[in-house]
């Protein structure tokens, strides 16, 4: 299947998921369409014998994208940057201790508490699996997922300041989970690899760091470029251009496109066109562009979520361990996000009662199913992709459709 049929294909599944969820379901919108597409899914798989075209032809399909590729190298940074871009970067300011402490210690003491429970458990399956592959789930699953966060929370009644918190700490904790995912990856492809702490941070340096010079240094460009340009069609062209280029540089250069495309974003929040009426208007027009351009993508991404089922394969064994994952995933982030809040509860400045609230805020999207599809062959893949895949079901539609409720009980 060539790359514009696969891509027309997209668009009007999307289409069609979006309308029904609009029209009928009337989910909230990420939510429903993932919902939508995955009942899809199933239905097409318990029907594949009957109607094998169908199933043939969905099936084809999802094989024919590259999912690992296509979000982390192509769709994530529009995201990334869209969110950004409606992000209000002073609120962010004002939040950055509880931001940065959540998107460092909260991701790494996750991925430790959920790698160590997952190796514990697992004998009791039959299942022996090396501890550098249970700590490498853990780097793929504990990161909250930005894309799946900020889409949930633009409906939420969530209070502004713990918004802002679980929104930065989702934009933020990519550039160390994948750090924890790149060096121990590396670790279980080369085991005469010694893990030594020079060489990670080496590795933290050129991602984070890296992600951090692209990005300012794009944001900084097309700063000079859009106030110079006065034009609705050359502003949108310049920003589509530098996110593109985002993509390119970030991976050529081996370094965190996540954060590059975030930081981007915020330096182009608080941009100023001018102070003629025109130059707010164009800026607005350029804001609701690139809201359009979120709403498309996070449509696109959630259907390619949901159709993703056809071409992972379940097993029995997997259901149980699923269950034990998703509580290990939200006991780890329990305890990841509780100790510190309580060992700095002046700093952080956190009510006891909100902590609940960023622990079920935590959803896991796109990004962990990235990774663990983008995992070198392994006897064990197989059971990560799936659990993985699980939980991130169990996390946007369980965690996404109560949010609400809890935020309503634990603010009171």
């Amino acid at each position: 299947m060539d790359i514009f049929t696969t891509i027309t294909l997209l668009f009007t599944i999307s289409s069609i998921i979006s309308y029904i969820n609009h029209r009928y379901v009337k989910l909230p919108g990420t939510i429903g369409i993932m919902v939508i597409a995955i009942v899809l899914s199933i239905m097409i798989l318990i029907a594949g014998k009957s109607f094998p075209l169908v199933y043939s032809f969905i099936r084809e399909l999802s094989s024919s994208i590259d999912f690992t590729r296509t979000l982390l190298d192509v769709m994530l940074a529009f995201l990334l940057f869209a969110s950004a871009l409606h992000f209000d970067f002073e609120k962010l300011k004002t939040h950055k201790i509880p931001v940065l402490i959540l998107s460092t210690v909260g991701v790494i003491g996750s991925t430790t508490i959920f790698g160590f429970l997952f190796y514990w458990t697992l004998p009791f399956f039959g299942i022996d699996i090396p501890i550098l592959y249970c700590l490498l789930f853990g780097a793929l699953i504990s990161p909250t997922d930005p894309v799946a966060v900020l889409s949930i929370l633009k409906k939420s009644k969530i209070p502004n300041s713990l918004e802002t918190i679980i929104g930065g700490e989702s934009l933020f904790n990519d550039g160390v989970g994948i750090l924890l995912f790149v060096t121990l990856r590396e670790l279980t492809e080369n085991t005469d690899v010694v893990f030594t702490w020079s060489h990670t941070l080496q590795l933290f340096a050129q991602e984070v760091f890296g992600g951090l010079a692209l990005g300012l240094a794009s944001g900084f460009l097309c700063i000079l470029l859009i106030k110079k340009a006065g034009e609705l069609q050359i502003i949108l062209m310049i920003t589509i251009s530098m996110v593109m280029g985002i993509s390119v540089l970030g991976s050529l250069l081996h370094v965190s496109i996540p954060l590059a495309a975030v930081i981007a974003g915020l330096m182009l929040s608080n941009i100023e066109l001018g102070e003629s009426e025109s130059s707010s208007h164009i800026k607005g027009l350029v804001d609701k562009i690139w809201g359009l351009i979120d709403d498309l993508l996070n449509t696109i991404l959630f259907v390619m979520i949901g159709l993703q089922i056809v071409s992972i394969h379940f097993y029995s064994a997997y259901w149980l361990i699923s269950i034990l994952a998703i509580v290990f995933v939200l006991l780890a982030r329990g305890i990841s996000i509780t100790l510190p809040a309580i060992l700095l509860r002046r700093t952080l400045e956190i009510p006891y009662k909100r902590i609940g609230i960023i622990i079920w805020a935590g959803l896991r999207g796109g990004i962990s199913v990235a990774l663990a599809l983008s995992l070198p062959f392994s006897e064990f893949k197989p059971m990560i992709v799936s659990v993985s895949y699980i939980i991130v079901i169990f996390s946007i539609v369980v965690q996404g459709l109560t949010l609400n409720q809890v935020v309503n009980k634990l603010v009171d």
